[in-house]
């Protein structure tokens, strides 16, 4: 289903502490250049105090800023993050907190599909903008892994860095010619159990968490055993989605894809038949930020000038659980 919804405005923001692919290859004791080499990333940021509230708020505020809107317009605040910041109340809230938004009763919410986060998002609330329900809506994902990620799994370890990223999306013209042509989502219960925190939840709750199951609180992920499903279901899933928007994969000016590692992005592009020069890969100096990824690297593309207005973009990832997700739509 088409709906004639505008990107209006993002923003994105970076915790000031840079962590180098060379001072990762010292602290795990693996020889020079290898995790660079592995990973595609040279350097990632992780916070020094900030909270993941902390840093949506400076993603909202450049959001909005680009979209020459104030925190009053907006309608709804979403948080898409694939991190929590705490158990209770959602993120949402908590940011709303911060935005210092106390005399306005619009609701703020979570919601979470890992990785996927803000393309589930974006898919979700962008129903509720064509049917009316909201004008202006923002969703922000602020993702925080350096405090769960694993010494012990090197090659994830390495991979994921901390940030924020914002949407400002609003109903469009049909004029204006943006719009979402299509979306889709998929989810294969083989891989249910590839990516996890075991711990944390009321399976395994933090009252028990002690030095013997510490790993259980810890990111654990089968990289291989991800690659293997991602590269069976992609090419199908992706043809299914542009058959419903009615584009070729060659009429795609932009494919935006979650920036897992560098050779992820690589593998993706080969896999799809898409040119490097058509492949959104900000890897290197960001790392994996979960579900900020996307939109992060959605934001540096209109900075960058990679899109304009009118251009069609595919919007594609994957996520814990295991699911692959995308949105086709004319910037």
């Amino acid at each position: 289903m088409k709906r004639y919804v505008k990107i209006l405005g993002t923003g994105k923001y970076l915790p000031k502490k840079m962590v180098t692919s060379a001072e990762l290859d010292k602290k795990l004791e693996l020889r020079s250049g290898w995790v660079y080499k592995k990973t595609g990333i040279k350097h990632r940021h992780h916070v020094d105090g900030e909270t993941a509230s902390d840093m949506a708020v400076m993603a909202i505020n450049q959001a909005l800023q680009n979209a020459n809107l104030t925190i009053d317009d907006i309608g709804c605040i979403i948080s898409t993050s694939g991190t929590y910041e705490q158990a209770i109340p959602c993120t949402a809230a908590l940011i709303k907190e911060k935005m210092g938004i106390r005399d306005s009763h619009s609701p703020a919410f979570d919601i979470n599909s890992t990785c996927l986060g803000f393309v589930v998002g974006l898919d979700t609330l962008s129903y509720l903008i064509e049917a009316g329900r909201y004008n202006h809506v923002v969703l922000v994902s602020s993702d925080i892994s350096s405090v769960g990620i694993n010494y012990e799994q090197h090659e994830s370890y390495v991979l994921f860095g901390d940030g924020a990223a914002a949407v400002v999306i609003g109903k469009a013209a049909e004029e204006d010619g943006s719009r979402i042509l299509s979306s889709k989502m998929e989810t294969y219960i083989e891989g249910t159990h590839f990516t996890e925190i075991r711990g944390g939840g009321t399976k395994i709750h933090p009252k028990h968490h002690s030095r013997e199951n510490e790993k259980e609180f810890l990111f654990d992920m089968n990289g291989k055993a991800v690659f293997k499903l991602s590269s069976r279901v992609i090419n199908g899933f992706v043809e299914g989605i542009l058959e419903e928007a009615g584009v070729t994969m060659k009429e795609i000016d932009l494919l935006i894809p979650h920036q897992a590692s560098g050779m992820a992005i690589n593998i993706i592009g080969k896999k799809l038949g898409v040119q490097e020069e058509r492949i959104m890969n900000i890897i290197e100096d960001h790392g994996n930020v979960i579900s900020a990824s996307i939109p992060m690297a959605l934001h540096e593309a209109i900075v960058k000038a990679r899109i304009k207005r009118g251009s069609k973009v595919l919007l594609l990832g994957t996520s814990a659980g295991f699911s692959v997700g995308g949105i086709v739509l004319v910037y």
